[in-house]
């Protein structure tokens, strides 16, 4: 089992910035193909990124690319999502998930993925 507790949500004007952190916990998460999505109310969950073991493969959905960043520490067992040039419609509650994966394997759909965080609110004004 592996938890996983997101944090570094809240609220920042439209332009600004903000790192979302992922905390492993029970069992390493270096072995496990990470990834973040969002999901607003009556809204589909949507992918944005997805990280590699090492860390040395990503991914993200068109709409963040070039503003977004994911990387992992697995030595503090945590993965991050720096978000910037933030815009209204980036507002929602954002989420990472671990899967099982190959090592260098990117996984993109919901269902690939075996545990979730509770999720934490971003929220961007214009």
């Amino acid at each position: 089992q592996v938890q996983l507790v997101e944090s570094g949500g809240g609220w920042v004007q439209a332009g600004g910035s903000l790192r979302l952190s992922c905390a492993a916990s029970g069992r390493t998460c270096s072995r496990y193909g990470m990834g973040w999505f969002r999901q607003a109310p009556g809204k589909e969950r949507e992918f944005v990124a997805a990280i590699n073991w090492s860390g040395g493969r990503t991914y993200y959905v068109d709409s963040v690319k070039g503003g977004f960043t994911s990387s992992r520490d697995n030595v503090k067992n945590t993965v991050y999502l720096q978000m910037n040039s933030l815009k209204p419609d980036d507002t929602t509650v954002y989420y990472c998930a671990a899967a099982h994966t190959q090592p260098q394997v990117l996984a993109f759909m919901d269902y690939e993925y075996d545990y979730w965080g509770q999720g934490t609110q971003v929220t961007v004004s214009s």
